[in-house]
């Protein structure tokens, strides 16, 4: 007799992550023979920086890695405090600072040491659909915020004011850039969501893994306010580093060691030869611009070209490498239309309704982190797709 009461855990009940289903989908069309544009996920086509890269193999030459300190090697600690005095002016003493396996460790770090369950954790919609996930797996409570054109797409202190009505908020996470829309903050508009926290007690996640791909030059990082803030950052995006899962937070020093005990038990530590490749990848920003250049002809080419083939109403795109389109002149299914673009035109993107379950139906994230004569082919393949 077959017992039928192993079930899986109710926590474990979160939706899939939309961008890996539709990558898996278009893996299966290339193995069939089929040329497919990615631009469902945020994967920076180009290599680690040249110095990553051969602090890597130095490093495997030397023949052991083992373990780190749970807040990782004291070189990149080093050199990411030298990182934000030179970018951003701001002291961050190094005892702060912790490396992470990829940012995705650094949420599931935050939202450990920072909330309880029941804790209810404010989000924006459009958002990146991981927040949620994570946050309903941990028993914790998302708050999704709708935001719109009249903030220019970004949470303000009245939006909170609205959300605090129905009950207490115990955090705030922002991303800007953000994902899926790589639109950014203005830097008064960060400062008064970060000082609206502080002034309420809410713990204030900055999500900062897009920073370094700004076309405007308007970044800031909400250590500019308040030492209250938890940063999340990441190697993926701006230095190349997807696969080798490695990112860092700065934390408030009331957290350093509740985070620190947590990730002892869950990772031990982030791998030691990503730690390695990191600290010199921090070096690599001549290298790094050139690719940030890429996107830059990536964003220009595809905001000078979506619009003549239907796709005009755009969100504003500051940083990141995401377009976030609004498709609801050719389909209000945006799951079924994305698949369809993808069997057809061989375009892969994201379904809105990854970001925004509510209105996410009306729209496509396009990711431009490819190569540029990949923007140019896929651009003529929606203009037929689309025709």
């Amino acid at each position: 007799m077959t017992r039928t009461d192993f079930q899986p855990s109710r926590r474990s009940d979160v939706a899939p992550f939309i961008a890996m289903d539709v990558l898996a989908e278009a893996a299966k069309l290339e193995a069939a023979g089929r040329r497919i544009i990615h631009m469902e996920v945020g994967q920076p086509s180009a290599p680690a920086p040249s110095a990553a890269l051969a602090a890597a193999r130095a490093a495997l030459d030397n023949g052991r890695l083992g373990y780190t300190e749970a807040l990782g090697i004291a070189p990149l600690r080093q050199a990411l405090a030298g990182h934000y005095k030179r970018t951003y002016g701001v002291d961050v003493p190094v005892g702060r600072i912790m490396a992470t396996t990829g940012s995705s460790a650094g949420f599931n770090l935050a939202f450990l040491s920072a909330f309880d369950p029941g804790d209810r954790v404010v989000l924006t919609a459009p958002g990146y659909p991981a927040y949620r996930n994570i946050l309903k797996a941990l028993g914790l409570v998302p708050v999704e915020i709708e935001v719109g054109a009249e903030t220019r797409w970004s949470l303000t202190p009245d939006l909170l004011d609205k959300a605090q009505a129905d009950g207490p908020v115990k955090g705030v996470l922002v991303a800007s850039p953000a994902n899926p829309t790589g639109t950014m903050m203005t830097a008064e508009a960060l400062e008064d969501l970060v000082r609206y926290c502080d002034d309420a007690g809410i713990w204030f996640i900055s999500d900062e893994i897009y920073h370094g791909l700004d076309y405007a030059d308007g970044q800031k990082t909400a250590l500019e306010t308040s030492q209250n803030v938890i940063i999340i950052n990441s190697f993926s995006k701006y230095y190349c580093m997807t696969g080798w899962r490695i990112g860092w937070m700065v934390l408030p020093k009331q957290l350093v060691r509740p985070t620190e005990r947590i990730a002892q038990s869950l990772y031990i530590s982030p791998p030691e030869l990503s730690q390695i490749a990191a600290t010199a990848a921090l070096g690599s920003v001549q290298e790094l611009e050139a690719v940030k250049a890429v996107y830059a002809a990536n964003r220009d080419l595809l905001l000078g070209g979506l619009p003549g083939i239907g796709l005009d109403r755009l969100l504003p795109v500051d940083g990141a490498f995401y377009i976030y389109a609004d498709i609801s002149r050719f389909s209000t299914d945006s799951l079924a239309f994305a698949r369809q673009m993808l069997h057809e035109a061989g375009v892969a993107a994201t379904p809105g309704v990854d970001f925004d379950p509510v209105h996410g139906h009306d729209y496509l994230r396009f990711s431009f982190a490819g190569a540029h004569d990949d923007m140019k082919e896929a651009l003529g393949r929606l203009a037929e797709f689309l025709s």
